[in-house]
């Protein structure tokens, strides 16, 4: 099994469908999704994002960070939330992804979650995080 996060992007045009949405009905389709995911064992996260105008943005291109508000101002998809799946192929994410409840325009990047163990296992920080997942219970 790998683990797959299913990156949801909106665009101004599925943001603009999902607002004319009814919150229950959004709800409900969502929930019958993720119910899917659960019951087929492959659920391992999954949320949502708030307002991107909420966030700030922390921009590395100089010599220290700056801080500004909301997401970048080019930015024309949004990452709006995500799901990480355990499955047994990139094959079986993409076919999960097709199911998304998604709105028109909007996009769905698959990408693997590499484990831990594809890792240098002597390193000291591989080390240090294998001890903190073990005491977390991840693995």
């Amino acid at each position: 099994m790998a683990k797959y996060m299913l990156i949801m992007r909106g665009t101004d045009e599925s943001m603009a469908k999902m607002m004319e949405t009814p919150f229950e009905e959004m709800l409900e389709t969502v929930g019958r999704f993720n119910e899917e995911l659960i019951r087929a064992g492959v659920l391992v996260a999954a949320e949502g994002l708030d307002d991107p105008s909420q966030g700030v943005v922390v921009d590395f291109s100089g010599q220290t960070p700056v801080v500004t508000d909301g997401p970048y101002g080019e930015t024309k998809e949004l990452f709006g939330g995500f799901y990480v799946i355990d499955v047994a192929s990139k094959e079986e994410a993409v076919e999960w992804a097709k199911r998304l409840p998604a709105f028109p325009g909007s996009k769905c990047e698959v990408r693997r979650v590499p484990g831990i163990e594809e890792f240098p296992q002597d390193n000291e920080w591989i080390i240090k995080e294998r001890a903190w997942r073990e005491r977390t219970g991840q693995i």
